[in-house]
């Protein structure tokens, strides 16, 4: 398992943070923790990619830096 601490883009209130919980919890993955501005998660790595995670970010609307 790998644990990440994603930085994201755009995101300003907790409607953000709901939308991209929203998004992550579609993968197979666990979420840790989601903050106005990162995320932190855990995935298997034979599962998810890190595109994948990214992909998720982008369907809620905002960017992983």
């Amino acid at each position: 398992m790998k644990t990440d601490k994603l930085k994201i883009e755009g995101m300003s209130c907790l409607h953000c943070v709901m939308a991209v919980k929203k998004e992550l919890s579609k993968l197979n993955i666990s979420v840790k923790d989601v903050q106005i501005g990162s995320a932190d998660i855990e995935y298997d790595e034979t599962k998810v990619t890190r595109n994948d995670i990214e992909k998720a970010v982008e369907e809620a609307g905002y960017k992983v830096v």
